[in-house]
């Protein structure tokens, strides 16, 4: 069988993950990526711990991950299976480019297990287009579009 047939990932651990996106602690918010369709379909799993930084200011008494690191980790689930499936030997970069239509269900809170479920819209070249749906136990906690560009590292 000849090396040029593109293999079919499933899911990757945290190590994969850390080859191709460029976030480290303490803003790699996604911990694996399960049930990958190519670049069309994916989810990002992040399990919500007690001893990550943002909950000693969010909130002290009650806390609840913000809404703007869901939405972060929305997009990193997002970038990382188009670099996990670009053609280049190295990965490049994501960049983020839009939010819209962002709605926030109910608050993620230490303990829970995040599902981010991330659908390919559409591709125009090197642009790409999720629908992005936050999920805890099957219940919607938020949901967003978000858009990317891919950028060919030179280095």
């Amino acid at each position: 069988m000849s090396e040029a047939v593109d293999k079919k990932l499933e899911a990757v651990d945290i190590s994969e993950i850390l080859r191709v996106l460029p976030h480290r602690y303490p803003f790699l918010l996604i911990d694996k990526i399960i049930n990958i369709d190519g670049d069309q379909s994916a989810t990002g799993v992040k399990n919500v711990t007690m001893n990550e930084p943002h909950f000693t200011g969010h909130f002290p008494e009650k806390p609840v991950m913000p809404g703007v690191l869901i939405i972060e980790a929305m997009a990193q689930t997002a970038g990382a299976i188009v670099l996990l499936n670009g053609k280049e030997s190295k990965p490049g970069l994501v960049y983020f480019m839009t939010i819209d239509n962002a709605k926030f269900r109910r608050p993620v809170v230490p303990g829970d297990q995040l599902h981010l479920n991330v659908t390919k819209l559409k591709q125009r070249g090197n642009i790409f287009r999720y629908q992005c749906v936050a999920e805890v136990d099957g219940v919607k906690v938020a949901e967003a579009e978000v858009s990317a560009m891919t950028h060919v590292r030179e280095d």
